[in-house]
Formats: C-alpha cells, sequence, structure tokens
C-alpha cells in the first residue's frame, strides 16, 4: 500500500526523496521547537515522526527546514546552532553515527560523502591536500533554492560532530555559504562558534586544517560500523536501482559540469550504458538527453541569477557553455526572457538592486 503523504511516493530508498527520522522529535524538543506546529506550517501530517521508514521529496524537504526556523524565531540566537548544542553522540541520526564511529575527520567526511544521498538532496564532495581538508555541498535539487538555514545547519554538524568524536572545541579554517547572516547578532554568533566569520561564498563549505582532520576520534567503532553498514550499503544500493534513467543522468550530468564533460558519450561512460540503450531508457520515461539538460542548465542559471552576483559569462562558464553568447541564446529558448531581465526581476520583487 502506498503512502499518500504529500512529497512521499510510498517507495524506500525512490529516487528524489529523503529519510526523516524520529530523532528529530527529540532533538527539536530539546531546542526548543514546538513539532506540532512546524509539521502544520509545512503541511505534513501530525504524526510524520513516528512513521517508520518516512521519505520527503526535495520540495518538502525544504519546507520542513524553513517551517523549523520560522517555528525557532529569532529568540535565542540562530536554530542551526540550537539544535548543535544539543547533539550528542546518544542521539541516534544515522548520519551523526556514520560519521561517529570513523577514525578521524577525514574518514567521517568519506564516509558521509558516500551515503550523504540517503540523508538529504545533497552531496558531500571532500578536497583533501596537505595543507587542508575541504568539503563543500552540492544540493541536487536548486529549484526551489536550499533554505539558508539548512545550508548552515549542515555545516554547524559538520564542526559538531568533530567536536563531538574529538572532545575538543576544534575550530574550522574558514566556513561560508552563499546567503550568510545579515543580522550583526547572528553573524557575532556564528563567529563565536565557529572561530572564523562567516564568508559569502558560491557553495556551502567549510575548510580544516590537515592536523585536525586526522585528529584520532575517541568514538571510532570498527565493530559497530561493520555491523551497521551492510544495512546502509543495500539502501543506498536500492536508491540506485529505482531510480529513474533521467535522475542518474541528472546526477550524472551534475558530477561532469565543473569538467564541462557534458556529451551523452561521456555520461554514458559514466553510468556504463550504450548511447542507443540510454536513449531508448529516456525515450520511455517520456524525455531525451537534450532535454534532461536543458532542464539542469535552466534550473542553475536561475538559481545563480538569484542567488549570486557572478557575472553572465560566470554562469555560462559553470552552465558548460563556450561562450556567454551560446548561454544567452540557450535561456531565451528556455524561458523566453534574457538572463538579466529575469535577474532584475528577481531584485525588484526583493527590493535589492540589480548587479551591474
Amino acid at each position: 500500500m502506498e503512502d499518500d503523504t504529500p512529497g512521499t511516493n510510498g517507495r524506500l530508498g525512490h529516487a528524489g526523496t529523503f529519510a526523516v527520522w524520529p530523532g528529530w522529535l527529540l532533538l527539536m524538543h530539546d531546542a526548543g521547537v514546538n513539532a506540532a506546529n512546524v509539521l502544520r506550517r509545512a503541511q505534513l501530517p501530525g504524526d510524520l515522526f513516528s512513521r517508520t521508514s518516512m521519505r520527503l521529496d526535495s520540495v518538502t524537504y525544504f519546507k520542513l527546514w524553513a517551517a523549523i526556523e520560522e517555528d525557532a524565531g529569532p529568540e535565542g540566537g540562530p536554530m542551526p546552532l540550537r539544535l548543535a548544542k544539543r547533539m550528542t553522540s546518544d542521539w541516534f541520526e544515522p548520519e551523526l553515527f556514520v560519521a561517529l564511529c570513523s577514525d578521524d575527520m577525514n574518514g567521517a567526511l568519506a564516509r558521509l560523502a558516500k551515503y550523504k544521498r540517503l540523508a538529504g538532496p545533497m552531496a558531500l564532495h571532500v578536497d583533501r591536500t596537505e595543507q587542508h581538508t575541504v568539503a563543500t555541498l552540492e544540493f541536487l535539487d536548486r529549484a526551489p533554492p536550499p533554505p539558508p538555514v539548512l545550508m548552515a545547519f549542515k555545516l554547524v554538524f559538520l564542526v559538531q560532530l568533530a567536536r563531538l568524536a574529538t572532545r575538543g572545541t576544534m575550530h574550522p579554517v574558514r566556513v561560508g555559504w552563499p546567503q550568510p547572516p545579515q543580522s550583526a547578532l547572528d553573524a557575532r554568533a556564528y563567529a563565536d562558534y565557529f572561530g572564523v566569520s562567516v564568508e559569502k561564498t558560491l557553495v556551502p563549505t567549510v575548510v580544516f586544517s590537515a592536523a585536525d582532520a586526522q585528529q584520532p576520534f575517541l568514538t571510532a567503532n570498527h565493530g559497530m560500523w561493520s555491523f551497521f553498514e551492510p544495512a546502509l550499503r543495500q539502501r543506498l544500493e536500492d536508491l540506485h536501482r529505482h531510480a529513474t534513467t533521467a535522475d542518474r543522468v541528472r546526477s550524472a550530468l551534475l558530477e561532469a559540469l565543473p569538467a564541462g564533460e557534458l556529451s551523452m558519450q561521456a555520461v554514458c561512460r559514466k553510468l556504463g550504458v550504450s548511447s542507443r540503450t540510454l536513449q531508448r531508457r529516456l525515450q520511455e520515461e517520456g524525455t531525451s538527453f537534450q532535454q534532461t539538460l536543458d532542464q539542469l542548465r535552466n534550473a542553475l542559471a536561475h538559481h545563480y541569477l538569484q542567488n549570486s552576483v557572478m557575472s553572465g559569462a560566470e554562469i555560462a562558464f559553470l552552465l558548460g557553455f563556450e561562450d556567454p553568447n551560446s548561454f544567452i541564446r540557450a535561456f531565451q529558448g528556455w524561458t523566453g526572457s534574457t538572463p538579466h531581465a529575469v535577474r532584475q526581476a528577481h531584485s525588484a520583487s526583493k527590493g535589492l538592486t540589480t548587479p551591474s
């Protein structure tokens, strides 16, 4: 029997749906958030957190987070910091457990990167150098854009788990997200927590020193991890198995965008299928490779135009276009408008000044 909850499709591990764990009820209670009010604001069932295998789609997942922030209100400081103060190693949430069982922060980030898509509409990318470990978040669904409270919490979560696991006050080298706190009080609260001021960055980013990232976790537990990992691995396989071909193509294109490898041949190599098979499967789903690419580029273009001050040339580069004119022509074909006009309209609706 299928679940009739808004934002769900009743199938565990279905592509585009993400888990809501009962532990969130306890965490919100401890942070002074009324779960019943949150669910009403998000137009979700009152027994959401008591259901087993509860999953939401991206839009509903974002609405839930926005409702958490609305119910919390400004008193008591930023919501992500209030939640962090209530996080403990006995709060059983798979994402936290996966990390705490690791040997160090590098190991925790590697595991989170592998299983991140089970916990939300996002991917975690980790880059290690001799001096730093850089973790960045990529939201897989940018229409609508993810609420800033969610971006902030995910970075606070990474710092808090490092402190829980090492029993120390580890401070990142750098922290930033696209819409950093506007009020001076919130900015100071985050700076006090992180030990550095929050910057404005294109994607949510946290940077640890190499020494901190290698600091041993006192919570490392290989026995528990070996017991728990098979279930996580199975759920990840279920996620991929139930994913539509269009979902898999979008995921491959998102990963390929930075390198500009957007050809069908490149995507086929990544997915391990022939171009004929890929075209046939997409056709059966009522779409095509070009339509999938255009829809992804269109969503990303709107996100960048409405949430950044990047120039048209910079956006064109990020979307894999050879030159800005090609991007403008494509955008007009998708929307019937120009990137500049869309940015102006968005700025006017928010009472902002349009970047030149």
